[in-house]
């Protein structure tokens, strides 16, 4: 059993930027893939970014890349998303999600064991 606790949402201008972390316990940390997902009202749940158990590989949705940047440390157990250039498009809850490694980055909600409670993200036009 995986426990996800995600932080750092908030409300931001257009423009600007927010460091969402997630910290886990509860299983070996470094044996865990991690994702951010996030689901805006009437949408579905959509994969943002993943990162590999090392940190070395790493996925980003078009809507994302070159915007936000994912990372990890294992050492203290937390995945950072850092979100830049935010657009009121960004709004949604924010999940962060976890499955025991392996060697494909996974992006479906699918194939992810444990979730987060969520935390929410609103840009302000």
């Amino acid at each position: 059993q995986v426990q996800l606790v995600e932080t750092g949402g908030g409300l931001v201008q257009a423009g600007g930027s927010l460091r969402l972390s997630c910290a886990a316990s509860g299983r070996t940390f470094s044996n865990l893939g991690l994702a951010w997902f996030r689901q805006a009202p009437g949408k579905e749940r959509e994969s943002v970014s993943v990162v590999n158990w090392s940190g070395s590989n790493t996925y980003y949705s078009d809507s994302v890349k070159g915007r936000f940047t994912i990372s990890r440390d294992n050492a203290k157990k937390v995945v950072y998303l850092q979100m830049n250039s935010l657009s009121p498009e960004d709004t949604a809850v924010y999940y962060c999600a976890a499955r025991p490694a392996g060697v494909s980055m996974v992006t479906s909600r699918d194939g992810y064991f444990w979730w987060g409670q969520g935390t929410q993200v609103t840009v302000s036009s």
